[in-house]
């Protein structure tokens, strides 16, 4: 034995690295976003020592097609071409949020965030897959539990009466099998409405960096599939809403309506319901205090 290892005797290395977070939270954009969305979210959410999964549904996300005139001069044809997710279903969309509930099972607790249309594929997951659920977060989202489309909610006098952004969408929607906007426009007053209507408490030049990452399309398919909850499957998950108190996209008159109509329908697990300051997108406006609220009381 050497004289530096009779005098340096060595020292049992144990592994300090930190196990798998006992709460993994699944991430589901809405309407025209992508996983990118929750980026900030993700890093308060690590800071707080919480893990999470940010999922692309089909048809979104860096891989999303675009109509053929999108990008050039003038923008041809871009109110009339169908779109190439016109085909595309809420079960399809549903599948990928499975999917990314199985891969994440290992951890203790589950929980499954969704914002604004991201609520449709959310919840049929939830009702197919139960098991795979801990609790269910829905961040201004919505909720089938009352009326089982988004396009019901969407037509209610709580959301008519003060919405923005109606003048915000393209062509006929059924036509084109999409609910198509335009976040590359050149028109200055149209892009100002659309950072009202969603982001009103992002500047304006940060908004531009989050308007130009947007698709246009939002398949038909996902405000216009009825979605039959059932009280032993979804309505047997615990439940959170996270109000966004200025929502002017999903107002909150329509959030407490779907609140409402969701524990009237399925009692035995009524919301606790969280409010935040601000605009449709807290996940770019307040991504810290998105967080807090999230890991609140966990």
């Amino acid at each position: 034995m050497s004289s530096t290892s009779a005098t340096h005797p060595e020292t049992p290395v144990s592994d300090s690295r930190p196990g798998p977070s006992d709460t993994v939270f699944v991430l589901v954009h809405g309407a025209w976003h992508a996983s990118w969305q929750w980026a900030s979210t993700q890093r308060a959410l690590a800071r707080r020592g919480a893990a999470s999964l940010a999922v692309d549904l089909p048809g979104h996300g860096f891989d999303a097609p675009l109509p053929s005139g999108y990008h050039l001069p003038g923008q041809p044809d871009l109110a009339t071409e169908k779109s190439a997710l016109a085909g595309l279903t809420l079960e399809e969309c549903a599948g990928a949020v499975v999917t990314a509930l199985r891969s994440v099972r290992r951890h203790r607790k589950v929980v499954l965030v969704s914002h604004s249309a991201g609520g449709a594929a959310a919840s049929l997951a939830a009702e197919r897959a139960p098991e795979l659920v801990d609790e269910l977060v829905h961040l201004s989202s919505f909720v089938p539990a009352g009326r089982p489309r988004f396009a019901d909610y969407l037509a209610s006098p709580e959301q008519t009466a003060t919405v923005r952004g109606q003048g915000l969408m393209l062509g006929d929607p059924e036509a084109l099998g999409a609910f198509r906007i335009n976040p590359f426009s050149a028109d200055p007053d149209y892009v100002e409405e659309l950072r009202l209507a969603y982001y009103h408490d992002v500047p304006a030049a940060s908004f531009a960096r989050w308007r130009h990452a947007l698709s246009p399309d939002l398949p038909f398919a996902v405000p216009t599939t009825p979605i039959a909850l059932t009280r032993e499957r979804w309505g047997s998950v615990p439940r959170t809403f996270i109000r966004c108190a200025e929502d002017r996209a999903c107002t909150p008159a329509l959030q407490d309506l779907m609140i409402a109509e969701a524990d009237a329908a399925m009692p035995d697990h009524p919301f606790t319901v969280v409010t935040l300051p601000g605009s449709h997108s807290p996940f770019a406006a307040r991504p810290d205090e998105l967080a807090a609220a999230l890991t609140g009381g966990r």
